[in-house]
């Protein structure tokens, strides 16, 4: 039987196909990391490796038949000049395949016009400022946006007897986007905000600051700082300073609760509203189990929201290269990555095809103990949210 030109071209096209994923199986599958592990922001980069190492063993370090390689760089926190330094090692000396991580904004900016000019997939898994996305078409991000939770956030209290808000927030771009979000947000359903006030990243003085609050007389004060020695700061001087007492409420992004800084806070934390979008409290199958292979994995730590965006970055990857039979190439990647869906600890969560931004469940939540824990019980949720930023 002979066979047509056709068929012959569908077969050999076949052949090199499996040809092609052979050859990519064969080879790892190298992602490199960068992230804060040193400094003021260790933490963070430190619950992000921890959930993309849960993931990886979950699946037996496995993704799409490559095994998979982390590569991990320390950026050290707010340096920009040396997350592009350390990027550009993984990409010209390691040949990593796939740049991920990014703790903080500045960082993820300034490597984004590496990840262009090498046409490499940028795994964002904790930056929050709106425009991150914007500054590659390579950049991919699972995490969240500050407009995102914070719109949520301003409608709840809006529509919860919160007339009169002061807004504190930190001086740099996750900080300016959540206090853009809020004041736009809130203002348009009748809040008024009374305040405002922008405080370097890390500041742990907050005494010019309160007394300017309580001089406002707010309802409530919107916060956003990043978590961790900040966080406790103010909200142990808040209650010092008898803001809690004259009435004055905390509301914020969930950073300021995220559960490594719960228990240094203490009962300070209990009764705060946050809006967010993970929580290891929350209840659904997939946050036990992943909350249980956390636990078990690093006994001495909780998870928290930035070891889910470790965690879901890999999902995202290994979702990807299930589609492109291990195929990692920039171009491919990001058209593959672009309207996916998956269920995460965190819930239902896909990537906006046009934005390439997480699209997902926000949920208002309120510290309370649980089993003697403190923990960010969720009351209320809007799902399918996207980043205003980008509305």
């Amino acid at each position: 039987m002979s066979l047509t030109k056709s068929a012959v071209s569908l077969s050999l096209a076949l052949l090199a196909s499996a040809f092609s994923s052979s050859a990519l199986a064969a080879e790892p599958l190298k992602i490199g990391m960068v992230l804060p592990l040193s400094g003021p922001y260790a933490a963070y980069g430190q619950q992000i490796e921890r959930g993309a190492r849960v993931y990886l063993q979950q699946h037996g370090g496995n993704i799409a038949g490559r095994k998979v390689e982390l590569i991990l760089k320390d950026d050290t926190g707010v340096a920009p000049e040396v997350s592009k330094r350390v990027a550009q090692e993984l990409l010209s000396t390691h040949k990593v395949d796939i740049l991920a991580g990014f703790g903080l904004t500045p960082g993820a900016l300034a490597v984004a016009p590496l990840a262009t000019a090498a046409r490499k997939p940028m795994i964002v898994m904790n930056a929050a400022a709106s425009k991150v996305t914007t500054q590659s078409n390579y950049i991919v991000r699972v995490s969240q946006t500050l407009p995102q939770v914070t719109a949520p956030l301003a409608t709840w209290s809006a529509m919860n007897r919160v007339r009169k808000v002061f807004t504190l927030v930190s001086d740099y771009g996750p900080g300016h986007d959540a206090e853009t979000e809020f004041k736009r947000t809130f203002k348009s359903l009748g809040g008024e905000v009374v305040g405002d006030a922008r405080i370097p990243v890390g500041q742990l003085d907050f005494v010019k600051v309160l007394p300017r609050i309580k001089a406002t007389q707010p309802d409530a004060v919107f916060l956003f700082v990043p978590p961790g020695e900040q966080t406790v700061a103010f909200t142990k001087a808040f209650a010092q300073a008898g803001l809690d007492k004259a009435g004055v409420r905390i509301i914020a992004t969930g950073d300021l609760t995220e559960e490594g800084s719960l228990d240094a806070m203490g009962d300070s934390a209990l009764g705060l509203i946050t809006a967010h979008h993970y929580s290891e409290n929350h209840n659904s199958p997939e946050n036990r189990a992943y909350v249980k292979d956390y636990t078990q994995a690093y006994p001495a730590s909780r998870p928290n929201y930035m070891s889910v965006g470790g965690y879901d970055g890999l999902q995202l990857i290994a979702k990807v290269l299930a589609k492109t039979g291990g195929d990692a190439s920039g171009d491919r990647f990001v058209a593959t990555a672009k309207g996916l869906s998956w269920t995460s600890p965190r819930g239902v969560m896909s990537i906006d095809a046009s934005t390439r931004d997480v699209v997902q469940t926000v949920y208002i939540r309120k510290v309370q103990r649980v089993n003697g824990k403190l923990q960010n019980v969720e009351f209320d949720k809007v799902a399918n949210v996207k980043d205003p930023g980008k509305e």
